[in-house]
């Protein structure tokens, strides 16, 4: 999982955006902070030239281990283009009827319940250390819908005050959001849900006057504390 902000992404002006919620997968390149090989591995699978470079590499080296080999694979475009759709349609994505058979309805409206509960925890956390007074905040969680490969997603809080913009979130705001997922609910999970559902970005809205006195009292106290 990666919490997208402006501490956690490098180049920062992708986080601009004129309406909510922003969706960033297929649109544009995050280039994160301080990410380990395997999610920098995992981005560069996101990219679809490059998958298409790496499913016809076979072809483009042919030609060179030997030249008889130059003519045919000219001529066998039609391959290269069924090879291309087998490996995108088939293998890095699931049909229709393999959606729905990945996680049976009950378990997917459980999984969703528990997600929206976390959520709005979280987003109540958030909305008191930041005193904010009104407005809503929107937990966006982004996932890529490519399958059998190791989950991406992308968790942003996204608001419309005072214009539509994505948060900065401190080290404690991420730490918060890192509790989305646990073992009782994975990403692989969430995907399996969002694959059921053709859905691969969801927004869960919490108002901000809705966050009690008590809690903007506790996150005040919390904050003084840790200044001190």
């Amino acid at each position: 999982m990666l919490i997208v902000t402006n501490a956690t992404i490098a180049n920062r002006g992708v986080l601009e955006t004129r309406s909510l919620p922003k969706k960033f997968l297929g649109r544009v390149f995050l280039v994160p902070r301080g990410a380990g090989f395997g999610l920098w591995l995992r981005f560069v699978a996101e990219m679809q030239f490059l998958r298409y470079l790496l499913v016809l590499m076979p072809f483009l080296a042919l030609p060179l281990i030997s030249r008889d080999m130059a003519l045919p694979v000219m001529q066998a475009p039609l391959v290269m283009v069924l090879l291309v759709a087998v490996i995108e349609l088939r293998v890095l994505r699931l049909s229709k009827a393999a959606r729905a058979g990945v996680v049976d309805p009950d378990s997917a409206d459980r999984r969703l319940d528990t997600l929206a509960f976390r959520a709005h925890a979280c987003l109540r956390r958030i909305a008191a250390r930041h005193a904010i007074p009104e407005g809503e905040l929107h937990l966006v969680i982004e996932q890529s819908e490519l399958a059998r490969i190791p989950p991406l997603t992308l968790v942003s809080v996204q608001t419309d005050r005072p214009e539509p913009r994505l948060m900065a979130l401190d080290a404690e705001d991420r730490a918060a959001l890192a509790g989305l997922f646990d073992a009782a609910l994975t990403e692989r999970d969430l995907l399996a849900v969002n694959h059921r559902s053709d859905t691969y970005i969801r927004a869960i809205a919490q108002e901000s006057r809705a966050v009690s006195a008590h809690a903007r009292l506790a996150a005040f106290l919390e904050t003084k504390a840790a200044a001190s």
